[in-house]
């Protein structure tokens, strides 16, 4: 038996029950399926609109949501693992239409399943999750883009949140001047700079419609907002800057003009955490594992029991979470 949060139906809030591993995981999984203890989940904007009923996240009921796992395998179909193996898996569809992380076991396919990066806790890399996952894959995107530290200003638009928040620490760590944008500037201000924040600015006018080509003022930025947040970070793009898109916390709409790509040549790319393949998985989580700050993340980093997840969710969708909420179902 199993304690687990479960969406039942469409619409419907999550629910922690109690649940029969056998019966509940029955074709999870597929012939490769991998047993795992989870030691840690977390909470991220995608499991808040998923444990609070809202539509566009689950697509089969019941569903155990989240969206991340870190944890000890325990039974293993799969050549590539072995019992007590510790493994992470970040996306792949979990808590979507594959059975997730916020319960205290689960069955996965080891398509993306990866080892636990050496030089990381399972607490840490549950910390990381997604969210710090996508983060990482926005800066290679930078960096394969060729925007260097020495070309300017980097803006990281939901800065206070977690993929924001690991961004910014990340990319002052490799030496960008970063500049975070957050709608609770006034408040986390302070959280930021000690993140490596060069410089912290309000939300708006970036969230308000504005000229389609503006002054130039970013290298390079990673915007986890969309709608009109993204297309005026589009609009003051520098000459040959590169954004990275990786959320859409204001909107999925991007109500921008061809203007910044034809006539200064900026690029729009993306970063999908969910469908990554293995080789980006591995050198992602490579790279977190040399890269990160430990004490910045233990700094943004909230730990709490499956019993607080759903309250949790509420908060992360009204935007009065910062940083990680790491979960752990022993708590």
């Amino acid at each position: 038996m199993s304690r687990a949060l479960v969406v039942t139906a469409k619409g419907e809030p999550g629910r922690l029950l109690e649940i029969d591993d056998e019966e509940f995981f029955e074709g999870s999984g597929g012939p490769g399926a991998v047993d795992i203890e989870v030691l840690h989940s977390s909470v991220n904007y995608k499991d808040g609109l998923a444990l609070t009923g809202r539509p566009g996240v689950v697509r089969e009921w019941p569903l155990i949501p989240g969206i991340d796992i870190v944890g000890r395998v325990t039974a293993s179909r799969s050549a590539r693992f072995e019992p007590n193996d510790l493994v992470v898996l970040n996306g792949d569809g979990i808590g979507e239409h594959r059975h997730g992380g916020l319960a205290t076991h689960a069955r996965v396919r080891p398509d993306a399943l990866i080892q636990l990066p050496s030089g990381l806790t399972p607490e840490h890399t549950a910390a990381v999750g997604t969210a710090g996952f996508t983060a990482m894959i926005a800066v290679l995107a930078l960096q394969d883009a060729r925007v260097l530290p020495e070309d300017g200003e980097v803006l990281v638009t939901g800065a206070a949140g977690g993929v924001g928040s690991v961004a910014v620490s990340l990319l002052a760590g490799r030496g960008y001047t970063v500049v975070a944008s957050s709608g609770r500037a006034s408040t986390e201000g302070d959280y930021l700079r000690a993140l490596g924040a060069a410089r912290v600015i309000e939300r708006e006018p970036l969230g308000s419609p504005g000229k389609p080509l503006q002054s130039q003022a970013w290298a390079g930025a990673i915007d986890s907002a969309g709608s009109h947040t993204l297309a005026n970070v589009l609009a003051q793009t520098n000459y040959g800057g590169t954004v990275v898109a990786c959320g859409l916390a204001q909107g999925g709409d991007l109500p921008a003009s061809v203007m910044p790509f034809i006539l200064r040549a900026v690029t729009l790319t993306g970063a999908n955490s969910v469908e990554a393949p293995l080789a980006l998985r591995e050198r992602a989580w490579t790279a977190l594992a040399s890269e990160l700050d430990l004490d910045a993340l233990d700094s943004m980093t909230t730990t709490i029991g499956l019993d607080e997840v759903l309250p949790t969710a509420e908060r992360i969708l009204a935007g009065q979470v910062r940083g990680r909420t790491v979960v752990t179902p022993s708590r």
